[in-house]
């Protein structure tokens, strides 16, 4: 349904709905005033600006004309339709964890910040868990946890934003055992644009007979930035009864079981360390069903460049499976195997986490204060100065010899000296696999395990060689198939929350198999008429937006 004056749910919006053709333009204030309330804008000049123009990678820092800290969708909706009168170009951020430079690229104008909408709560008019896209997840953990003993299976970095996290599908480290975030999500709120440049808000349930289905479809994976801007989610886990909150969202384990090992690079040579990776998928090969109890298990492989001096390996496992301590340590002894190397603390970085020498000895501990612990345990969320790359990939299969050698090799390699440089290897499949490719827009529902390359530098010097290491580290594993990982029997693709804008430029993607078939696969074809029909100016967009049909 499409909102005019009146109320929805808890908080409602008045007139958020109502469209505005052309006319003259208007000034900050006269966006104030069309919103009902103060809208908070900052332009250059304000002290508060550098911090607005700049997200988590510090590699990218816009120069908008202005950052509208909004409150309300009604703000948000008044500003972009500020901005399609001025044909201004406008983009949004939720937590800014964006890994490209999508919403800060030098072209934007007006930044939409969404950092002031972090409302978590129960609407009893949706009978749903809302929960606004400015909210940092583990906000929306501790609020829903603390009050009703409920969750989303989200993502595991304290920092993150909502908005963009759920509309890229949400992974996180119980999804094994819970799916994936947008596995709960029942509606979203959306505000969007009209071919004659009309502004509406809309709200999009996953009812079969609702006429905005699609659009709701469309942000179970379809990434943000895409259709509109998101201003409220609403969650209730399908197949749900009755209204009490407590009963409408799966509740976390109680406890949870958690470890970290490292082994030592001077202890690893080449067999060993292909028989530990090697272990490592076999096992998520051999456990990916969503009816294993070794879904309890979830786990990351953070496979260190040999400066850093070790690989690590951190362990999760829901305690309220019967013989989770028995899982655990079988999990650990299967990874282990034929690896001459010992097992030790984990002493250095892993990825984005921190040293955990702690965890050596695996604790139990209540599932909050390991969501908090885990969550906050990353160096990279409060460095100001640090730059950073990314690339990702699917695996469907263990991995080819060829591309165990490719990972040995450049690890090892002596130009890229950098103990943050890293691929992360962690669980997938399980009760992700239980839910149709076509259900929802997240696509890799065959997928065992992901990648994630990674790699900080603080010196704009450093910039060029961490970025050529990591294209360079890609292209070998991928030779293959044309750089990237097509999907095929072996490999799924790319995760469409770990941006990677190589994909689609063609010195680095020589497969045929174009970016968004990497994101969406099959799905891709169906959100281009999501576009078509909630965005067919294409006013959001971005360097990997959906395309209009042609």
């Amino acid at each position: 349904m499409t909102l005019g004056a009146g109320r929805i749910g808890r908080r409602g919006l008045l007139a958020a709905g109502t469209a505005l053709g052309g006319g003259a333009l208007l000034p900050a204030r006269a966006v104030a005033a069309e919103s009902g309330t103060d809208l908070v804008t900052v332009t250059p000049g304000d002290p508060r600006y550098p911090d607005l123009v700049r997200g988590w990678n510090q590699r990218y820092v816009g120069r908008p004309e202005a950052v509208h800290v909004v409150r309300s969708a009604a703000q948000v909706a008044a500003v972009v339709r500020q901005a399609v009168r001025q044909s201004k170009r406008l983009t949004v951020r939720s937590g800014g964890h964006c890994w490209e430079d999508f919403v800060l690229s030098p072209d934007v104008q007006v930044v939409v910040d969404m950092s002031a909408m972090r409302d978590v709560d129960f609407d009893p008019a949706m009978n749903a868990f809302v929960v606004e896209p400015g909210a940092q997840l583990l906000d929306v953990y501790e609020r829903l946890y603390r009050t009703w003993g409920v969750i989303v299976p989200a993502g595991m970095c304290f920092q993150v934003g909502a908005g963009g996290h759920v509309s890229g599908g949400g992974w996180g480290l119980l999804c094994r055992r819970l799916g994936l975030v947008v596995d709960h999500l029942y509606a979203v709120e959306v505000v969007v644009v009209a071919a004659d440049g009309t502004v509406r808000t809309v709200v999009a349930t996953r009812e079969e007979n609702d006429p905005h289905r699609e659009l709701w479809w469309a942000h179970t994976g379809g990434g943000g930035g895409n259709f509109g801007i998101v201003t409220r989610y609403w969650f209730r886990t399908p197949g749900a009864r009755g209204t009490d909150p407590a009963r409408l969202l799966p509740a976390p384990p109680p406890e949870v079981l958690v470890s970290a090992v490292s082994w030592d690079w001077a202890d690893l040579d080449e067999r060993s360390f292909a028989r530990l990776v090697r272990n490592y998928g076999d096992w998520h090969v051999k456990h990916a069903a969503p009816d294993d109890p070794a879904t309890a298990v979830c786990s990351m492989l953070s496979l260190n460049h040999v400066s850093n001096g070790a690989v690590g390996l951190i362990t999760q496992v829901d305690t309220s499976v019967p013989g989770a301590a028995r899982l655990h340590d079988a999990f650990l002894a299967a990874v282990s195997e034929g690896v001459t190397a010992a097992r030790g603390p984990v002493r250095t970085r892993m990825g984005e986490l921190t040293a955990l020498p702690e965890l050596a000895t695996p604790r139990r501990l209540p599932w909050l204060q390991a969501a908090r612990y885990l969550g906050t345990a990353n160096p990279t969320t409060n460095d100001p100065t640090q730059k950073s790359d990314f690339k990702s990939a699917y695996m469907k299969a263990n991995f080819p010899e060829r591309q165990l050698r490719a990972l040995y090799r450049h690890l090892h390699r002596e130009d890229a000296a950098n103990p943050t440089a890293s691929v992360m290897l962690s669980s997938f499949a399980g009760r992700v696999s239980s839910v149709a490719q076509d259900a929802t827009a997240s696509a890799h529902r065959d997928a065992l395990f992901k990648l994630a390359w990674m790699i900080w530098w603080n010196d704009p010097a450093e910039e060029e060689n961490c970025v050529r290491w990591l294209r360079e580290f890609y292209a070998d594993m991928y030779a293959d198939t044309g750089g990237v990982p097509v999907p095929n029997d072996v490999t799924d693709g790319c995760y469409v929350n770990y941006p990677d804008a190589d994909l689609s430029d063609p010195r680095y993607n020589t497969s045929g198999v174009p970016w968004h078939d990497l994101y969406y696969k099959g799905n891709y074809p169906r959100l281009r008429r999501v576009k078509k029909a909630y965005d067919p100016r294409n006013f959001f967009h971005h360097r990997q937006s959906v395309r209009l049909p042609d």
